[in-house]
């Protein structure tokens, strides 16, 4: 649960940073500079995963497995760290080097400086998420607090700056470029600084057996990461392809959105999908990580009901004029946004399990399914067929992983479905009470009494149904006041 809340207050620290440079970005780009900038985000991030070559979470697995250890812990992280210079300074410089061809491609000539820019960009952000990785492995995700936010922050500067003075879109991409290149140093200071100056006393023997496990679980997560970040990016390609740039804005604007309300989920996987690892000592906790799906999913309840019946103003107010359109999109993203939380932790504690290699076909069946939807809706119905691709990929995605699960550690999943009932039950209250404030124009008034009044609406259905107790509010308090109390050391 610590490690949930400073990863929560991770989650926090870059989401205030990424929806302000968002605001601004959406604004002072418009709808066609914004999308040249998401395509090029995109591409990027296609291009993260075989910069990572899945190292940063096959490091993770090892060093949960071995985190009593910390000359092992060391070791684990240097040989991995030499790993992942290797192939992230390979594709990065790919990348930067291909450019202008992937503009001509898109015939899109103002493309080539940002995917240059984000070519920078992804080197730091690779780094970056092995350091992420490894804390969380640790146990030590206070330490990742002060990374994040120095990068979120300097992000936020360095491109705002930038598209003040005149570099528009290229300045965007740079400023990017300029944060995670500081995030990467302060990690790995950080990073060392948390292992201690322990010597290696491995032999080479002992070193070359670790990169070896380490590259050959790696190579299972590359496919299983590379499928699901293809299937994360294919609409934005396909809407690229089939519609143009600024309909490439429409559609990720959004969803960029989407992504904030996504950060109490991941702040939950980062801190309880590394007790499926198995260790000396210890067996899968499988009791603590079902109760983390639980408040997951009650969480993400209460996301549904004004993103699909307040999507109108909700883009009004935070995307602007020109934007309209996307309003579609926010709605039909319903059924990702209530599951999108519970993705990571069901997907990550396979991996902490060491069953990656089980996820291969789950990914790949995902991405082709959203692609074959793309491909068959974009052409006719325009952007909103992208959401309906993602939802419907999404919802096999994470049910395949429930059960894999289910298999591996005997997850039950009957008060599972019990928990997404009752939620769904709170989210239609919560819609009843939102149609009664209306679904267009709201004044102060309504936002705020009638968020209120539909999470007072949606409490209560929790509470009658019993999903919610005397005794988790008994356990709330009792965390709290530990936490209030306790060590404050990292």
């Amino acid at each position: 649960m610590r490690n949930a809340a400073f990863s929560m207050a991770t989650q926090l620290a870059t989401a205030s940073a990424t929806a302000a440079l968002t605001l601004f970005l959406v604004r002072a780009l418009e709808p066609a500079g914004y999308g040249v900038f998401a395509l090029s985000v995109s591409i990027g991030t296609l291009v993260l995963l075989p910069a990572d070559f899945g190292i940063s979470q096959s490091a993770a697995r090892f060093i949960a497995e071995r985190r009593t250890d910390p000359a092992a812990t060391r070791t684990l992280f240097v040989e991995a760290l030499k790993l992942k210079v290797l192939a992230t300074g390979l594709v990065c410089v790919a990348l930067f080097a291909a450019a202008g061809p992937i503009a001509d491609a898109y015939q899109s000539p103002s493309l080539a400086w940002p995917l240059r820019g984000v070519a920078v960009a992804v080197f730091g952000q690779s780094l970056l998420m092995l350091f992420a990785a490894t804390f969380a492995a640790l146990g030590r995700v206070s330490v990742q607090l002060r990374v994040v936010a120095s990068e979120s922050l300097t992000e936020a500067l360095a491109s705002a700056a930038l598209v003040l003075v005149g570099a528009g879109v290229a300045g965007a991409a740079f400023g990017r470029a300029i944060g995670y290149s500081f995030g990467a140093l302060a990690g790995l200071a950080l990073t060392l600084r948390t292992l201690g100056p322990r010597l290696d006393t491995s032999h080479s023997s002992e070193r070359r057996e670790l990169v070896r496990r380490i590259g050959a679980y790696a190579g299972a997560l590359l496919i299983v990461d590379g499928a699901f970040t293809l299937f994360s990016q294919i609409d934005v390609l396909l809407i690229g392809a089939f519609l143009g740039t600024t309909a490439i804005g429409l559609f990720e604007a959004p969803s960029r959105f989407l992504t904030l309300l996504h950060y109490p989920g991941l702040a939950v996987a980062t801190g309880f999908a590394p007790l499926l690892a198995r260790t000396e000592d210890r067996a899968p906790d499988v009791a603590g990580f079902s109760r983390a799906v639980r408040f997951v999913l009650v969480f993400q309840g209460t996301l549904v009901a004004p993103t699909v019946l307040w999507a109108s103003p909700i883009v009004d107010v935070v995307l602007g004029p020109g934007y309209e359109e996307s309003a579609h999109v926010l709605a039909a993203l319903a059924p990702y946004t209530y599951l999108s939380g519970l993705a990571p932790l069901v997907s990550v504690g396979v991996n902490y399990l060491g069953e990656a290699r089980r996820r291969v076909p789950i990914a790949i069946g995902a991405l082709a399914i959203d692609a074959a939807l793309g491909v068959i809706l974009i052409p006719r119905i325009g952007i909103v067929a992208g959401a309906i691709g993602t939802d419907v990929a999404y919802v096999l995605y994470v049910l395949a992983h429930l059960w894999i699960c289910k298999r591996l550690v005997g997850l039950a999943l009957r008060p599972i479905g019990l928990t997404f009932l009752r939620s769904t039950l709170g989210a239609l209250a919560m819609a009843l009470v939102l149609l009664a404030f209306g679904t267009s124009e709201l004044s102060l008034l309504d936002w705020v009494a009638g968020g209120f009044a539909a999470l007072a609406a949606y409490g209560a259905v929790l509470v009658g149904t019993g999903e919610l107790t005397r005794r988790d509010a008994t356990e709330l308090r009792a965390m709290l006041s530990r936490r209030r109390t306790g060590s404050t050391s990292p």
